[in-house]
């Protein structure tokens, strides 16, 4: 690994619990799936089309708007509370302007990590915003690769509803993140309309009080909820 953008990756195999002895970086990104039986997959008319090339070039032009017009969507950086030289990890990091937002804010000697299952995602990624504060992987966010404790803060977006088991990946991302710090993730609410007909795709959508709830059972402290329309960020501070 003699690249910019493998020099993140480097500094992800040290927060790993069981590095690999011949890490695969030949796509751009470190994949911790490989092509065995067992990596996991999209499932659902809705993961699958985001999984998909074209899926996933449609889903960055839609984060492209979003950012433009919904400031509900930005990831809460100040409070987030990033420090310098932190470690930062994006769950779900789709095509990685995130995880480069969120490098950002931990300054030059920071690392960004984002971690995501779709290969076509990872490639527009690497393409787009790998460098070496920001290092991309493909894993299970129901089982993070990563040691207890490793993290300065963690954001997810948009992404636990199409996981299978979020309340798993939601006790994961607590899990690795380092006392004192803080989480926020994005999620869409039940409603009306649209949001019904998506779930028949296999999406999931979450009461008004229950990635809350989750949190509090977790033992996260400072528990607050944000809703816009049917969009809801839920933060958290580890104690």
């Amino acid at each position: 690994m003699d690249t910019a953008s493998n020099q993140a990756l480097r500094r992800a195999l040290d927060l790993l619990i069981d590095p690999p002895v011949d890490p695969d970086t030949s796509k751009g990104y470190l994949d911790l799936l490989g092509a065995g039986s067992d990596a996991p997959k999209n499932s659902g008319t809705i993961q699958k089309w985001w999984a998909s090339p074209v899926g996933s070039m449609l889903y960055d032009r839609a984060q492209l708007l979003n950012r433009r017009l919904l400031a509900v969507t930005r990831p809460p950086v100040d409070w987030l509370n990033i420090p310098s030289g932190g470690v930062v990890l994006d769950v779900g990091s789709g095509p990685g302007n995130v995880t480069a937002a969120l490098a950002r804010a931990a300054g030059l000697d920071g690392l960004a990590l984002g971690i995501d299952i779709s290969e076509p995602m990872l490639a527009r990624a690497v393409a787009a915003e790998a460098g070496r504060q920001v290092g991309f992987i493909r894993a299970d966010a129901q089982r993070l690769p990563f040691r207890d404790e490793t993290f300065d803060a963690v954001n997810s977006i948009a992404v636990l509803q199409l996981i299978p088991d979020a309340d798993a990946a939601l006790s994961e991302m607590v899990r690795v993140l380092r006392p004192g710090r803080r989480i926020a993730v994005m999620v869409p609410t039940v409603g009306r309309g649209p949001v019904r007909l998506l779930s028949k795709g296999g999406a999931r959508f979450f009461g008004q009080d229950e990635i809350g709830d989750i949190f509090e059972e977790l033992g996260l402290l400072r528990v607050r909820t944000k809703s816009v329309g049917a969009i809801q960020w839920v933060r958290g501070q580890k104690p």
